[in-house]
């Protein structure tokens, strides 16, 4: 029985790793704040190069989304774009199996 859930074990295992990972790092780490890699990197610039964060400007401006619900649904749409074509790949795979098993 064992051998039969063997790949369900191990990513149990796996993700439980990760959230012990997770909450370890951020408790020890942060006080219980969760820092980004933006800030973390930004914090390092700043430290590194002495100038207060005002003063330092990407190369490429970002456009910035006149209110938040435009911003919202921009992420929306990117999302749902995003999920159409990974399910068109997985539909395509699963075809291209299905295809292959009737011949």
């Amino acid at each position: 029985m064992a051998g039969k859930y063997k790949l369900e074990i191990l990513a149990l295992i796996a993700v439980l790793v990760f959230c012990a990972l997770f909450l370890y790092t951020s408790l020890v780490t942060g006080n219980g704040r969760f820092a980004g890699s933006d800030t973390l990197a930004s914090e390092k610039i700043v430290e590194l190069s002495g100038e207060p964060i005002g003063t330092i400007h990407p190369l490429i401006p970002q456009w910035v989304p006149p209110s938040a619900e435009i911003e919202s649904g921009l992420f929306a749409l990117q999302a749902a774009i995003g999920g159409l074509v990974i399910g068109l790949v997985f539909g395509y795979w699963i075809g291209q199996k299905k295809g292959t098993k009737n011949t």
